[in-house]
């Protein structure tokens, strides 16, 4: 359904960091700069983006929207979210771990202010 995720980002730079390390524990390569200052990342189920906003205006997290990836295990999971607070992201929800759904679940806020989630679904 979808062709990419972009979102807003005021630092790019920062940004970058903070993406290049926990899509990393995802198995995704570090993201390439566009001649816009947009910042790309590649994989088989689709591209996501990091972007100064074009109006002008700050970057901003959307207030309830949430971007979602996909974790192989537990272990990625709590890899991701220790990325991501070791590179400028701060902890949102409850800690990483199983929840009553049967769902492996960690959040992060992005320097930005985005919020993030990664899943890793076990087998049952």
């Amino acid at each position: 359904m979808f062709s990419h995720v972009m979102l807003g980002a005021s630092d790019i730079e920062a940004s970058k960091k903070f993406y290049d390390s926990v899509l990393g524990t995802l198995g995704v390569a570090p993201g390439e700069a566009d001649p816009k200052g947009r910042v790309w990342y590649s994989s088989a189920s689709g591209l996501f983006a990091i972007s100064k906003p074009l109006n002008g205006q700050p970057a901003s997290g959307a207030n309830g929207g949430t971007v979602g990836f996909s974790a192989s295990s537990a272990q990625q999971v709590e890899a991701w979210h220790a990325a991501g607070v070791a590179n400028g992201g701060a902890t949102c929800e409850d800690p990483p771990g199983l929840r009553p759904s049967g769902l492996y679940l960690a959040y992060l806020k992005d320097p930005a202010g985005n919020k993030l989630c990664v899943l890793y679904e076990p087998a049952g």
